[in-house]
């Protein structure tokens, strides 16, 4: 079994992909997945009680932190995002700002989180305003929700994706990081998604490269994933479907100076 991106995006995208969020935040919302709670257990520092959730989006990552207890700063570029993401998570602080000008106290914080954004920031700059705000042995962390393949109506799915994109479907490599951070450690989670119809096409329709689409061509590619929902055999006549997930997750430390 091989795993597909989901809400991932291909790194070093169209330079109009990355803004292109804010006009659909309520698609965001609907179609994109949350994350499994052991996630947040494996990425949070024992002790924790101040994170900040880097290009929080509507806050999909962000209600998890925030039921764990946690004192949250969710930074999001779009306003578009932001507006949502208060709606959706009034205990969060939500902030515009972006990896590389963190609004952010130095040493204040004791994790950097990043869950489906982490490939979207310029590494060179990121990394030390990331280190900057960090707590002595603080944590940078990153997760991504990997689609996994299944050989049915998801690989199918992924083709119009291909399609779509005018390209594969990426997966996310190893995050760069590098000094002053430590050795990045891995862990992979399991999980399934079971969602309406809607939620599927919701999901397509907030992808960056379906978003910056001309509307008779966005209306096309939506069409498309209608049609396979509602012919596939394992997908027709059914309220809810099943997307099996892989959330792929690193950490690394904050090394003393």
């Amino acid at each position: 079994m091989t795993d597909h991106a989901d809400a991932f995006e291909p790194d070093l995208p169209n330079p109009g992909q990355a803004t292109s969020f804010g006009p659909a935040a309520a698609l965001y919302e609907k179609g994109r997945p949350s994350y499994p709670a052991e996630v947040v257990d494996w990425l949070v520092p024992e002790g924790a009680t101040h994170v900040v959730d880097l290009g929080a989006g509507t806050g999909k990552f962000t209600r998890l932190l925030v039921a764990k207890g946690l004192h949250v700063a969710a930074v999001e570029p779009s306003a578009g995002m932001r507006d949502e993401l208060i709606r959706a998570v009034p205990g969060a602080q939500v902030l515009p700002g972006s990896a590389e000008r963190l609004p952010i106290d130095g040493e204040s914080v004791d994790a950097v989180l990043a869950a489906q954004s982490w490939h979207w920031v310029d590494p060179a700059r990121a990394v030390p305003e990331v280190a900057r705000v960090l707590r002595p042995g603080g944590t940078l962390g990153m997760v991504w929700n990997m689609r996994a393949r299944d050989d049915g109506w998801l690989d199918e799915l992924d083709v119009l994706l291909e399609k779509a994109n005018g390209a594969s479907v990426v997966e996310s490599g190893d995050p760069t990081v590098g000094a002053p951070f430590g050795p990045v450690e891995k862990a992979e989670f399991a999980w399934v998604n079971r969602v309406p119809h809607d939620d599927v096409i919701a999901m397509v329709a907030s992808r960056s490269y379906v978003i910056t689409r001309p509307d008779d061509q966005r209306a096309a590619i939506l069409g498309e994933v209608r049609e396979l929902l509602e012919t596939h055999p394992a997908t027709r006549g059914r309220a809810l479907v099943d997307i099996p997930y892989v959330a792929k997750a690193s950490r690394t430390r904050l090394l003393p100076s």
